[in-house]
């Protein structure tokens, strides 16, 4: 009873997103909270901001619509239906990152709906969102109040841990968490394959894949595969409805920055005025700019693939995930490819 009462908690806390990340007005208590809760919760989205410069209204509002929406019952029940409820509870540490808006919510879920409790460690970047969203969790499904702790200091008692964070976090993950039983995260980027017979339409969704929270997340794409004979001003052309991203002033600075420097080293760039491209076999990609490189034959794309795989977090293209749809990921899109709540069921 307890379990589907959390799962019911987690949908209305879906529904109450999906209002609020589509900007919809109150609507009546069918959202499980009062006119004057769902203006607070509009205020602290308009704030976050102020909070975060990255965090721009309109990036919330995305994350908020593309979380809520995989919350229904149905999606719930159907991915929970694989796994085991924990019947040995555990305080399980959750180290959050602060790139993107609620980018721990996924783990905060899984650890929940395992039966475990969470303690989460907020990133200074981001940490009204999430607590926000927890307090009217705890009202729906009053049972996860004594396992949702946020800890402002040291994490305390813990029995394993997962920690988002750089290729040099991770040292200090392994330093002072290695004994426990854990998931580090490292850096990691998304990639886009073409065949050249993607429409104009499909290449402007994949404009959402890299420009969606200005690049800052793993699952945006920074590099391009491309057909040897491919023309790239088809993918300026079908970009162009995102020239606004150059108004935001950290987002420029880097065009800007960047722009320059490469210029000065008399590297050769494509710009549009608002994205560099470089011809690049290199995975990463600086801000507000994107990698390319050429390729021959299949084999040619398969072999660069499995060269960076353990870097790559998601793979766009006709063959892979959808245009437009790296930064919607479904209930069991687990960041590494490692599955958290396999992993779950197994600490002891």
């Amino acid at each position: 009873m307890e379990k589907t009462s959390e799962i019911s908690g987690f949908a209305q806390l879906g529904r109450l997103m999906v209002s609020l990340g589509n900007e919809q007005p109150w609507s009546g208590f069918t959202l499980g909270v009062t006119e004057d809760e769902y203006q607070k919760l509009q205020g602290i989205i308009s704030r976050q901001f102020v909070l975060n410069g990255w965090f721009t209204k309109e990036n919330v509002l995305q994350s908020l619509q593309a979380l809520g929406t995989m919350l229904t019952e149905d999606n719930l029940n159907n991915w929970l239906s694989s796994y085991n409820y924990s019947l040995n509870p555990k305080k399980i540490g959750v180290i959050m990152a602060g790139n993107i808006p609620l980018v721990g919510f996924h783990d905060f879920l899984c650890i929940l709906l395992s039966g475990n409790t969470v303690v989460c460690k907020l990133s200074s970047d981001d940490k009204t969102l999430l607590p926000a969203l927890a307090e009217y969790l705890i009202q729906f499904a009053p049972s996860l109040k004594q396992r949702i702790i946020f800890s402002p200091g040291k994490l305390g008692e813990i029995d394993a841990i997962i920690a988002t964070g750089s290729d040099n976090s991770t040292k200090y993950f392994e330093q002072y968490f290695g004994h426990y039983p854990h998931i580090f995260r490292k850096n990691r980027t998304s990639i886009a394959v073409l065949t050249g017979d993607e429409t104009k339409q499909e290449l402007a969704e994949l404009g959402k894949d890299i420009f969606y929270y200005f690049g800052l997340g793993c699952r945006n794409v920074s590099h391009l595969l491309i057909p040897k004979d491919f023309n790239l001003n088809r993918f300026f052309e079908a970009i162009v409805e995102f020239h606004p991203i150059v108004n935001h002033h950290k987002y420029a600075n880097n065009y800007d920055y960047n722009k320059a420097v490469y210029l000065m080293n008399l590297m050769e760039l494509l710009d549009n005025n608002f994205v560099l491209l470089r011809e690049s076999e290199e995975l990463f990609s600086p801000l507000a700019m994107v990698h390319y490189h050429r390729y021959n034959s299949n084999s040619e794309v398969e072999r660069y693939l499995n060269q960076h795989k353990d870097q790559i977090q998601v793979i766009v293209g006709k063959n892979y995930t959808a245009f437009g749809q790296a930064q919607s990921p479904k209930l069991n899109d687990y960041a590494d490819g490692v599955d958290v709540m396999k992993w779950l069921s197994n600490v002891e």
